[in-house]
């Protein structure tokens, strides 16, 4: 599985790469801390597979890399996706890395 760090995503998000950043946590998890990602909830992911782009590179989130990573596995073995990175620690790196602001819970 390919990962980024929140220092190379910060990077991205910075030059305004194309990318498509997605956040798999829970709605309350995403209105209680947020990095600007597109929320689809870990259990949507495979009904809402049409909208995960194939064409650019997508990085995918959740609190601790965890669900991410589990959401990346399911998505390369169902469907062959292989743009797909893991966002190494999460939103919790985030915080931690590049902006304390956002909420840690």
């Amino acid at each position: 599985m390919k990962e980024i760090n929140v220092t190379d995503l910060k990077k991205l998000i910075d030059e305004k790469a194309d990318i498509q950043l997605i956040d798999v946590r829970e709605t309350w998890e995403n209105e209680m801390a947020n990095i600007g990602g597109e929320l689809i909830p870990m259990g949507e992911v495979v009904e809402k597979v049409d909208k995960i782009s194939k064409d650019k590179q997508v990085i995918i989130y959740c609190r601790s890399g965890r669900r991410s990573a589990n959401v990346i596995v399911l998505l390369e073995q169902m469907h062959q996706f292989d743009n797909l990175y893991n966002l190494e620690g999460g939103i919790l790196a985030w915080s931690d890395e590049i902006d304390p602001d956002v909420p840690k819970y």
